[in-house]
């Protein structure tokens, strides 16, 4: 197994994690706005979490993964409202927000979740990257991946629950692409093997 050093992936999201930690240093603000997007598999969530544990800013960071909000396999741009009306517009007001929970085993809402208007928050997910949520967001991140290794990476993390959804989620993550433009909403582009 190669060192972390020798994987070309973990290289690339450390760089990545670097320049976005220097993002929001650069804002001076108490409670920044991350937003991440990109491709099922390209690496949102691994930066997301190394961006998280290296956060620049006194006090914790809330980490909230669309993943945990896409209420299934079809709700791709409900998922981004949702993470648009509870979480970005609250924070971006000074007020709390609140996102429930997507039960993908039981296929219904779950809990709620608060989000502290106060700290700093992370959101990572595909599709997030829209005119509507850019206006919210203060450091904006794609996250661009080559198919293969994206597919690999994904089906390897969530195995053969995904594998029969991966067709229906791309084509979701296509029109983003081409209705939203994301690449050209980002205020960051990392390059992720």
């Amino acid at each position: 197994m190669p060192s972390r050093s020798d994987d070309p992936v973990a290289a690339a999201l450390e760089r990545a994690a670097t320049l976005i930690e220097h993002d929001v240093r650069a804002l001076a603000a108490a409670n920044p706005v991350v937003l991440i997007d990109g491709r099922s598999g390209a690496g949102k969530s691994s930066l997301a979490a190394r961006l998280a544990a290296r956060w620049p800013v006194e006090g914790r960071v809330q980490l909230i993964a669309l993943d945990s909000i896409y209420p299934g396999w079809d709700g791709l741009d409900a998922g981004v409202d949702r993470a648009l009306d509870g979480i970005l517009r609250p924070h971006g007001r000074g007020y709390l927000g609140t996102w429930q929970r997507w039960d993908w085993a039981e296929q219904t809402e779950a809990e709620n979740h608060a989000v502290d208007p106060s700290l700093g928050v992370i959101v990572e997910g595909s599709g997030l990257l829209t005119p509507a949520t850019a206006r919210l967001g203060d450091v904006r991140v794609w996250v661009e991946s080559a198919e293969p290794g994206r597919k690999a990476r994904a089906l390897a993390r969530d195995g053969e629950t995904y594998r029969p959804h991966w067709d229906r989620w791309a084509e979701q993550e296509q029109r983003h692409v081409e209705r939203d433009d994301p690449q050209a909403l980002a205020t960051r582009v990392v390059e992720v093997p």
